[in-house]
């Protein structure tokens, strides 16, 4: 049995939760209607996953979570509105060591349950087999240092963006479940002279994606965009591919550029990482390409990557030690295509060597 902890304000919302999980027939439940009970069920009760609200009276989401990872960290599945403010707090709240969230959508309570049912189900299943981390090591000063220093570069240069002939490496990345904070740790320890373009599919909304891009553009060295439109890629810049769609690389008027594209019907998970990774090998030359897959529950990108690999290209799998969820960095070494394994706090260092940085 997986015992699951439902914490909510709203009496409504842990009816209909409630019902939802009782319905799976696996699941011994427990509620409770704010931060400070949730914190005192989570010391009694001991659940494996536990499904937060952000707004709550008395204390908030955020405040118990911090509460809770400090004293006894276990899975966390945040439960967040579809709002700008809503995924600033998602992201806080993956940070304070979530592992996942479900993007609650508007309307009548009932009919958004509906809408998430089969994602909730399967994210607190798939947290229930996760390993909960505890907060982030990126701090403020840390991320002011890395902005300011991207700051002077590009004031102390008079040079235009990298030429296209310049740009001798692309660097790849896919990640889903735990993938936002593996991916600020990643690319925060990239330095402002990384001279690679960077392309990143995270299976994430729509509504999110443009927070989490401008996230990351605070914390790292390097100028992080939304490819939320056709965009000519630039050495030294880091894409985030839209959710709610696909991104592709393709070739313009002889240029590299990205494209957000509808999702394919042809992959479960959106953006694809399998899809970017075909347009990479069908656009560049895969000598050149460095391709990393980290946490995510799945296979998206291992075939993709796999043949990157094969092709001449170098590709680095997270360890089982650091992911989340070792699912897609498991397919891709169980396929043979991992040139390195590497825990998460290592791959910067080895990605910055690789590129001579």
């Amino acid at each position: 049995m997986i015992k699951l902890l439902i914490v909510d304000d709203s009496a409504l919302m842990r009816r209909q939760l409630m019902t939802l999980f009782q319905a799976q027939g696996d699941f011994e439940i427990r509620q409770a209607r704010n931060g400070d009970e949730a914190v005192r069920e989570n010391r009694e009760f001991q659940p494996h996953v536990v499904t937060l609200d952000i707004n709550m009276p008395e204390m908030d989401g955020l405040t118990a979570l911090s509460l809770i990872m400090a004293e006894r960290p276990v899975a966390v599945v945040m439960v967040s509105s579809l709002t700008n403010e809503g995924a600033l707090a998602t992201f806080e709240a993956l940070n304070l060591g979530a592992v996942d969230y479900v993007a609650k959508p508007g309307g009548t309570i009932s009919l958004s349950i509906d809408r998430i049912t089969a994602e909730l189900v399967s994210k607190v299943r798939s947290a229930a087999r996760s390993r909960p981390r505890g907060k982030v090591s990126v701090t403020a000063t840390v991320a002011r240092r890395m902005h300011e220093e991207r700051k002077k570069v590009a004031a102390a240069s008079s040079l235009s963006p990298a030429p296209r002939s310049s740009v001798e490496g692309l660097l790849v990345v896919g990640a889903s479940t735990g993938g936002p904070r593996a991916l600020e740790i990643v690319l925060t320890g990239l330095p402002a002279n990384f001279p690679w373009p960077v392309l990143v599919a995270q299976h994430m909304p729509g509504a999110f994606t443009k927070a989490f891009a401008d996230r990351l553009d605070q914390l790292c060295a390097l100028q992080v965009v939304e490819a939320g439109s056709a965009l000519a890629v630039e050495a030294g810049k880091i894409y985030i591919g839209r959710g709610g769609a696909d991104m592709v690389l393709a070739n313009r008027a002889g240029r590299l550029t990205v494209l957000p594209t509808p999702e394919n019907s042809n992959f479960l998970w959106h953006p694809s990482v399998e899809l970017l990774g075909r347009s990479v090998l069908e656009h560049y030359d895969a000598k050149r390409v460095t391709a990393v897959l980290l946490t995510g529950m799945g296979y998206d990108g291992s075939d993709a990557f796999s043949e990157i690999k094969k092709r001449g290209g170098r590709t680095i799998a997270e360890s089982e030690d650091s992911a989340v969820v070792y699912g897609m960095p498991a397919e891709l070494v169980g396929k043979g295509g991992a040139s390195l394994v590497l825990a998460v706090e290592k791959i910067a260092v080895q990605l910055s060597a690789w590129a001579g940085r």
